[in-house]
């Protein structure tokens, strides 16, 4: 027991010392000269973790500068990473010393809590804090309201649920779901919604009463025929022609411009910027990876999402894009050192694709 402690102090020192090392790369900015547009970028790229394991070091990073206790401590291995988290936004320089030896004689439940009574003097106002977030992997919506627009917004989902019929066996948190979606759908004229959801099917779940085959809900993962006949009851059906692993396009190739239909396959095949590291969706537009000429081709394989910081980079020559945006994209920038980037895997499994194919549909 004692070993596996010990290493595991030699593991947080370690990472206190990594997390020292990339506070001073993003003082420096050092991570621009590969093309990250953050240091929250550079480590999803160059470490291989999650962007919230990135973001949770970036910021620890980026607060330790100015707290020299907590910092000798955590590279000492003798407070873990996690109490420095829970604690580092609430320390300042003049009570360094004094949080840190609280670090070390409370757990991090203990210093969570100690910090948010902390900082609640500091935080900015009811209004400032309001948010959404939408969490794409588990479909779940985070909403944090000032206290009158909290109560507005209950009162009204539950007053929404109370109306909507029950077998009596429905739990509450169920109907009060049904009438948040009651009230977005009723948001277009009439009642009828003003939203466009995209789903990618094969014509035979949709013509065939024994098809098992599924569909992708664009951006939201796989969904079964049930639910696509489901949708298909009470929706417009648009029919689009695909190639033969999937691709709705080859339409539009005498034209610079990417058809509606291309730029909403290129967002699902490739959900974000394909730049390694980069995970910005808002800004993105699509890009020729080879330069079109007149009378070229636009078609998906030469079409990549980039966001509008690597998109520049890339037109201003600092870094150097090619490929197949199908399969295997490579950038090299000023330093010569080539990343590559692949698309979705989830598109790749829809269109049968391989990685060991080169891009080649497998058989």
């Amino acid at each position: 027991m004692e070993t596996a402690a010990d290493t595991a102090r030699r593991v947080g020192a370690l990472l206190g010392h990594f997390i020292e090392l990339v506070g001073e790369l993003d003082r420096r900015q050092g991570w621009r000269d590969e093309g990250a547009t953050s240091l929250e970028g550079w480590i999803v790229e160059r470490c291989g973790v999650s962007v919230a394991t990135a973001r949770a070091w970036a910021h620890v990073a980026a607060r330790l500068f100015d707290l020299p206790q907590l910092t000798t401590a955590l590279c000492a291995g003798e407070i873990s990473f996690d109490k420095v988290r829970a604690v580092v936004d609430a320390a300042t320089p003049e009570t360094d010393r004094e949080v840190c030896e609280r670090a070390a004689e409370c757990s991090v439940r203990q210093l969570a809590e100690l910090a948010r009574s902390t900082v609640t003097g500091r935080t900015e106002s009811d209004e400032e804090r309001r948010s959404l977030r939408c969490n794409d992997t588990f479909r779940t919506l985070s909403v944090q309201l000032p206290p009158e627009s909290y109560a507005e917004a209950k009162t009204c989902l539950e007053t929404r649920a109370r109306r909507i019929p029950s077998d009596g066996e429905t739990p509450w948190d169920r109907r009060l779901c049904d009438a948040f979606l009651e009230m977005v759908r009723s948001a277009g004229p009439s009642g009828s919604s003003p939203y466009f959801v995209v789903a990618h099917v094969p014509v035979a779940a949709l013509v065939e009463s024994e098809s098992t085959l599924c569909g992708e809900l664009e951006e939201g993962g796989f969904i079964s025929t049930e639910t696509v006949r489901r949708i298909t009851c009470d929706a417009t059906v648009a029919i689009a022609v695909d190639d033969d692993v999937g691709h709705t396009m080859y339409e539009g190739r005498a034209r610079r411009l990417p058809s509606d239909a291309q730029r909403r396959e290129v967002r699902r095949r490739d959900r974000h910027c394909r730049f390694p590291g980069c995970t910005n969706v808002t800004f993105t537009n699509a890009h020729h990876v080879k330069p079109w000429k007149p009378d070229g081709r636009t078609d998906l394989d030469n079409l990549a999402l980039l966001c509008e910081h690597h998109h520049r980079r890339v037109h201003s020559k600092e870094w150097t894009m090619s490929g197949d945006a199908n399969g295997e994209l490579t950038f090299v920038g000023p330093t010569g050192r080539a990343i590559t980037s692949r698309p979705s895997p989830i598109w790749t499994a829809v269109t049968g694709r391989d990685r060991n194919t080169g891009g080649r549909q497998s058989n």
